[in-house]
């Protein structure tokens, strides 16, 4: 049997790991300076003045909804195109998720489609970078600054990438953007995520959210009776990360754009390799967009090429090569067919690309060799089934 190249990995160089054994060794090992010693790099990054690291870009949408306001009786507007956790952020709230339908192009949520989906209850638009791609922000703000709705970016995929030659999270056209670590995203903790703003008073209250709701700002007191005293304001979580995960999130922000120039060098071979085969269509790059490539997700027609998509995955699993599919429309899934009425065919266009989906490896650690390989068996396999 071949090793397998999965879809995606992390890739931790020595020198994070002789950082994180440097913060292991401090005197604290969570609620220490490390936290806010990154928090300074991500905000000097991306530009934003205000960065809260948690647990997980999870965690930090859910406390983006409640610093915005987001409350029971609000609906915020969603693409099904994404993970879970975009959409049951709104749900966390206790708003109601509203689905609007990709851009069969960029597979991004649709700015017409929003418009449509608005109602007097929307209160803020939840626009997803998938695979890294940015969405049409100019389009996203022009309708929220219009409707006086707020704009919170899921980037889960997108730290490191640019819209119009600006960071993601420089926050231009949104109030909030939140950022993943995940093990498979471009740079990573493990676990982890990152909400940036430009509001001081929405920093304010992520980062009482982010632990159980309390603060030790004496701005913020009622009253303080010593070193000791802290207060409760709101009902918050532990949503906290630890000090060495942030050390080691401090170390893989240094290498973030060395991670994206390798990824983006292989996209542009796996483009040349793929571009022009039979029911195969490579991923697209708006001239406003610099994608991170956190995936490099092909449309393939399985129906013309007379194949099943699982046979497909196992054809090029014995040749060594790992894939995914990324993702099941979210309005799609049980919870949310039952407690919201969504049902198949509710989002054509996403539910199309669904179809169509398929991730190959795609990582910065991945070698020259270990390319040549990917494209090798998947124009193998692709000439073994022609339809």
């Amino acid at each position: 049997m071949k090793k397998i190249l999965p879809y995606s990995r992390q890739w931790i160089r020595e020198k994070d790991i002789r950082t994180v054994v440097k913060a292991l060794r401090d005197d604290f090992i969570t609620t220490g300076w490390h936290i806010e010693h990154f928090e300074e790099k991500l905000r000097e990054y991306t530009g934003a003045k205000y960065a809260v690291v948690v647990s997980s870009a999870s965690a930090g949408l859910h406390i983006a909804m409640l610093a915005a306001g987001i409350k029971p009786g609000d609906e915020g507007i969603t693409t099904p195109n994404t993970f879970l956790a975009s959409a049951n952020s709104i749900c966390y709230a206790g708003a109601k998720p509203v689905f609007a339908d990709i851009d069969p192009e960029t597979k991004n949520i649709s700015p017409a489609q929003i418009e449509r989906r608005i109602t007097r209850k929307t209160k803020v638009i939840v626009p997803v970078h998938y695979a890294g791609h940015p969405c049409d922000m100019d389009a996203i703000h022009a309708i929220a600054k219009k409707r006086k709705l707020i704009i919170i970016e899921d980037a889960a995929h997108a730290v490191g990438g640019s819209y119009r030659g600006k960071k993601i999270g420089a926050l231009t056209r949104s109030d909030m953007c939140v950022f993943s670590f995940h093990a498979v995203k471009n740079m990573t903790a493990g676990e982890g995520g990152a909400v940036v703003t430009n509001n001081e008073e929405w920093y304010h209250v992520l980062r009482e959210l982010r632990s159980h709701g309390l603060t030790r700002d004496k701005a913020r007191m009622e009253k303080h009776e010593g070193r000791w005293w802290y207060e409760q304001h709101r009902l918050g979580f532990n949503y906290r990360i630890t000090d060495y995960q942030a050390m080691l999130l401090a170390s893989q922000l240094s290498d973030l754009d060395s991670f994206i120039r390798r990824k983006r060098s292989i996209v542009k071979r796996y483009d040349e390799a793929f571009d022009g085969t039979p029911h195969v269509r490579i991923p697209v790059e708006k001239e406003y967009a610099f994608s991170p490539y956190h995936l490099y997700a092909l449309e393939i027609d399985f129906n013309a090429l007379g194949v099943s998509r699982e046979a497909f995955m196992d054809a090029l699993s014995k040749e060594g090569i790992g894939s995914q599919v990324l993702y099941i429309p979210v309005h799609t899934q049980p919870y949310y067919r039952k407690n919201f009425g969504y049902k198949q065919g509710d989002y054509p266009a996403a539910e199309d690309h669904y179809q169509r989906n398929l991730a190959i490896p795609l990582y910065a650690k991945l070698s020259d060799a270990d390319v040549q390989r990917v494209i090798r068996a998947f124009t193998k396999v692709c000439r073994m089934f022609k339809g």
